[in-house]
């Protein structure tokens, strides 16, 4: 655990607690090739791998231990509106980037929030088959391995922007230029690549969902960045409905340049 958080008892645990959910999903995961884990698939044609559930599990069983008053919402538990009278409340995602999981690349991770009154108070996006853990707390910086961490953009002309086809397609319609990223599949190590100064540019399409975003967003913030929706609103987090629509994420310098972008985009 890194130095500037030593003294905070409770996120050096949620930390350890994220780590140990990453080794657990480990145990199934086959660098190149596909998991031993049994995987079925959920409404929507979503993959569910019994690493997800496991890693869930056990997750819930310790972060409900440490805070039992603290609310709950994950990809892999069914939601309540219960969580909607908690002032905080957990947001996991035990595997993001599952079908990455299954298929024996190693950019997947495991996101655990800590939300307060709708904004994160703490981030955790730890990737266990990278050996990366980044982490954030409020108002205490960013930090990837016990290394400070800070966004910026080497090619301010031409910055690297990775996001979905589509959208990269929308941008370059606009007369954009960026030089495109090749696919991250687990958004929120798309996100915190943006924290780390690796992409300058990060985009989210419509349907990212709380437990994909909120850890994330913490490190994005406390590196200078931030995530934004296309009129330039930070996320909130806890309401009724779960989903996003488009998002960026950014460091001011090129913030306003690429939300007009996708404005311009939107419109056309």
């Amino acid at each position: 655990m890194t130095d500037v958080f030593k003294d905070d008892r409770l996120l050096a645990e949620v930390v350890e607690f994220a780590r140990a959910a990453g080794a657990l999903a480990l145990d199934y995961f086959r660098y190149g090739d596909t998991t031993t884990a049994v995987v079925k698939f959920k409404d929507g044609n979503s993959p569910v791998t019994e690493a997800d559930k496991k890693a869930d599990d056990f997750l819930r069983s310790r972060l409900g231990a440490l805070l039992p008053d603290v609310g709950w919402l994950s990809e892999e538990t069914i939601d309540s509106d219960l969580r909607l009278s908690r002032a905080r409340i957990f947001i996991v995602d035990p595997i993001d980037g599952t079908r990455a999981f299954m298929s024996g690349d190693p950019r997947w991770g495991v996101c655990i929030a800590l939300v307060e009154n709708g904004h994160p108070v703490f981030g955790i996006v730890h990737m266990p088959a990278l050996s990366k853990t980044y982490v954030a707390a409020n108002g205490r910086g960013a930090f990837l391995n016990e290394t400070p961490i800070r966004a910026q953009s080497s090619n301010p002309d031409e910055p690297l922007v990775a996001g979905p086809p589509s959208l990269l397609k929308s941008l370059a319609a606009q007369g954009m230029r960026f030089h495109a990223e090749p696919r991250i599949p687990s958004l929120a190590y798309r996100l915190v690549r943006v924290a780390d100064g690796g992409i300058s540019v990060a985009l989210a399409s419509t349907n990212a969902r709380d437990w994909d975003i909120a850890a994330a967003d913490i490190i994005l913030r406390e590196a200078g960045a931030g995530l934004y929706d296309i009129d330039g609103r930070a996320a909130r987090y806890n309401k009724p409905e779960t989903r996003h629509g488009v998002l960026l994420a950014a460091a001011p310098p090129l913030l306003d340049k690429f939300l007009i972008g996708l404005r311009r985009a939107a419109v056309n």
